[in-house]
């Protein structure tokens, strides 16, 4: 039988190997997952390059959008000699060189929902790092239905957010979890944000989804991760399923 890690794999990733609750198998996890990445903007460009350097398999990034000079002060896959470049295009530049046993895979426009939900279904896990609404929703509609995990988060201003959705019988989905917030949609462009806040949110997202894969410790499900960057206090709420949730109640 052939060996999953190659031996420059084993030497490359050694550091995450020798934890003991991840050892081996939580490495050999990792280089058989598939992820899709929904966003090459900040959150996508943080969680990302964690993501290759730390061994996953396969990455799918999808965005429809191109990189502007405004995006470069923190979404850091991105160079000023890709402006107009696609923003998918150009991150997976930068990540096929973090790590050359990673597949990259790029999707440069926008998915509807069908196409949407056959690529969630190809992967193990989707990383929601979008700055939409209907688009978050239609993901959430598409993980739900193949019960593949979510890890979504947000960050603006000096906040951030993280949360899981595994979409277990007694486990909430995102709808559950936007109608505690309300239909506020802010941008980065009216709130701003300051580029290591939303750095920081994308590694947890990356921890997040290798933890997911890997089976090690306890994920955010159920839970939301508040970061407030401007005290430095990190608070957590319990997120509960709702019983008349359009999407997973029934």
């Amino acid at each position: 039988m052939e060996d999953i890690l190659s031996d420059q794999e084993l030497l490359r990733y050694n550091r995450q190997i020798v934890i003991r609750a991840f050892d081996m198998d939580g490495q050999e996890a990792l280089k058989q997952a598939k992820v899709l990445v929904i966003g090459a903007g900040g959150l996508g460009c943080a969680a990302t390059q964690y993501l290759v350097t730390a061994g996953i398999g396969e990455i799918t990034l999808v965005d429809f959008d191109h990189v502007e000079l405004s995006n470069l002060q923190r979404q850091v896959l991105h160079r000023d000699a890709r402006i107009n470049v696609n923003k998918a295009e150009s991150a997976a530049i930068e990540l096929r060189q973090l790590n050359p046993h990673v597949t990259v895979n790029v999707i440069d426009r926008l998915l509807e929902q069908p196409e949407l939900a056959e690529q969630v279904q190809q992967h193990e896990v989707v990383l929601d790092c979008t700055d939409n609404v209907n688009t978050r929703e239609m993901l959430n509609k598409c993980c739900f239905a193949s019960k593949t995990p979510l890890i979504s988060a947000a960050a603006i201003r000096m906040e951030g957010l993280v949360t899981v959705l595994d979409y277990a019988a007694d486990k909430p989905c995102y709808q559950c979890f936007s109608a505690m917030f309300g239909d506020q949609q802010l941008s980065c462009v009216e709130s701003g944000i300051l580029a290591p806040v939303v750095g920081m949110v994308g590694c947890l997202q990356a921890t997040e989804a290798v933890k997911q894969l890997s089976g090690m410790g306890k994920t955010l499900s159920g839970r939301i991760l508040m970061i407030d960057a401007m005290t430095m206090e990190f608070r957590e709420m319990k997120l509960p399923k709702r019983l008349n949730c359009p999407v997973c109640s029934g």
